[in-house]
């Protein structure tokens, strides 16, 4: 196991996803416990982008539930079909809000968040189990180049889910 994760700190988004992507799939195989490796990984993208909120919400019963994250303290549960974490589950597709001010439904866990971006997580079977939730301090601030490398980085946890 890493206890450093090697990045330039100056380089663009797109050359931070390609830098970091290989280290995080070092970093979680071989850690068969799910938990460890969603807290690192919220660890390593918190640390990597300084995104305001980096966490992980699991589906347990009909709701998300928090999981491990990095940032101010966050909504415990959500419904599958509420906010924008409900809207990444029940399409199984990756939602980017520029503002969440102007997103219908939107849950403020807290008012300094001003927009977000919502992967889904899949297991092994293709089924979505969780989404990758990240907020950040300024509007307008995730792009399709997000979209994919967080995309690639949950595509990994599918391997141990």
């Amino acid at each position: 196991m890493t206890e450093a994760i090697a990045f330039s700190r100056q380089a663009d988004r797109e050359t931070l996803y390609l830098e970091v992507e290989p280290q995080i799939a070092a970093l979680i195989e071989g850690e068969t416990d799910l938990i460890a490796n969603l807290a690192n990984i919220a660890a390593v993208l918190k640390e990597v982008f300084g995104f305001f909120w980096v966490g992980f919400y699991l589906k347990k019963g009909e709701q998300l539930v928090l999981g491990p994250f990095q940032g101010p303290l966050a909504c415990s549960r959500i419904d599958l079909d509420k906010g924008v974490c409900g809207q990444a589950y029940s399409t199984a597709k990756p939602v980017v809000v520029p503002n969440v001010d102007e997103f219908p439904g939107h849950i403020a866990c807290s008012s300094a968040s001003k927009s977000e971006i919502v992967i889904p997580i899949f297991d092994s079977k293709g089924t979505v189990v969780g989404v990758l939730d990240v907020d950040s301090d300024r509007p307008n601030d995730f792009s399709d180049i997000d979209v994919r490398g967080l995309t690639a980085m949950s595509k990994q946890l599918a391997k141990i889910i």
